[in-house]
């Protein structure tokens, strides 16, 4: 009882960012004098840096294992990662999680939480995107200071491995019409492309939910024009919970709310995967919430919703 209890406190403080295009960062630094930002719905907590028991055959940017309240965590040191050189001092434990998997960030230092717009995080540009392309998005704070946020669904495949898209079943693509997805991130358009290709489907994307919705708006437009459902022209829509210019949980409230878009599934595929985030995408309207990256799971969940 008292976890649920719990669970809705921090539904309830959070449900106001859900719907209204916000979110809030947590900035840091790795040592130089960048500032990077990780979405504070990941965050666990933050905790001074200790001692880190060494683990055989892991990745070179996993420093060690700690103990936490029973669970045993792999430390992963973000700055080597990215190609950075670590600060010195001891410096201070993210613990986060996505798609269901807990791990501590070492980080240097951490600044304070910020509450910004998604209207104004934008992609970077491919020449400033550094960290070796781990940067998925910038947003610039009052003042002027820059924020870069990484793309931590790519670093963790990077460090602790991708599970690889198994054999799956066609579905009978004439029967069927396209999936339209949604998302920032390159690995997640990889990953869901595997899927998708696994499947046989057709499928259109795009990078960011303001895109994404101009997209299907149009398809909208040509099927009404032409007099044809707009579900014979989009079968299903995907989307990532966080991505710029417009979150997913945005778009989905715009799809669910044009009628042009009735009967058409909303499937939430995020490695905001905790219980909260779940309920989140329930009271948006989301039919399905999958968590990054499971693709049996994904591929069960789009079959069934296409009703294949």
């Amino acid at each position: 009882m008292q976890a649920n209890d719990q669970l809705m406190r921090m539904v309830d403080g959070k449900t106001r960012l859900a719907g209204s295009n916000k979110m809030e960062l947590l900035l840091f630094s790795l040592g130089g004098r960048e500032t990077f930002g990780i979405n504070v719905f990941k965050v666990r907590e933050v905790r001074e840096a200790s001692e880190v028991t060494p683990a055989p055959n892991v990745p070179a940017s996993v420093t060690g294992l700690i103990s936490l309240r029973g669970a045993i965590l792999p430390v992963v040191d973000l700055a080597s990662t990215i190609g950075m050189t670590r600060a010195e001092g001891r410096g201070k434990f993210v613990i986060t999680e996505f798609s269901g998997h807990a791990q501590a960030f070492h980080v240097a230092e951490v600044d304070r939480i910020v509450r910004v717009d998604w209207e104004d995080v934008r992609a970077p540009q491919s020449l400033l995107a550094g960290g070796n392309g781990r940067v998925t998005a910038i947003t610039e704070l009052e003042g002027g200071k820059l924020v870069s946020i990484l793309d931590v669904e790519h670093i963790l495949a990077d460090v602790l491995g991708e599970e690889s898209v198994p054999r799956l079943d066609a579905i009978d693509a004439a029967h069927v019409a396209p999936v339209f997805f949604a998302d920032d991130s390159a690995l997640a358009r990889k990953k869901i492309l595997e899927v998708l290709d696994g499947l046989k489907l057709p499928h259109q994307h795009a990078t960011n939910g303001r895109d994404a919705w101009e997209r299907l708006q149009a398809l909208a437009e040509r099927a009404v024009a032409e007099g044809v459902p707009v579900k014979s022209r989009v079968g299903l829509v995907l989307v990532d919970a966080e991505m710029p210019e417009m979150d997913g949980y945005v778009l989905t409230r715009h799809v669910k709310s044009d009628h042009r878009f009735n009967g058409i599934p909303v499937v939430m595929h995020s490695s905001l995967s905790s219980a909260a985030n779940v309920k989140l995408g329930q009271q948006v309207g989301v039919d399905a919430y999958v968590a990054k990256f499971k693709p049996e799971e994904l591929a069960r969940t789009v079959a069934s919703m296409l009703g294949a």
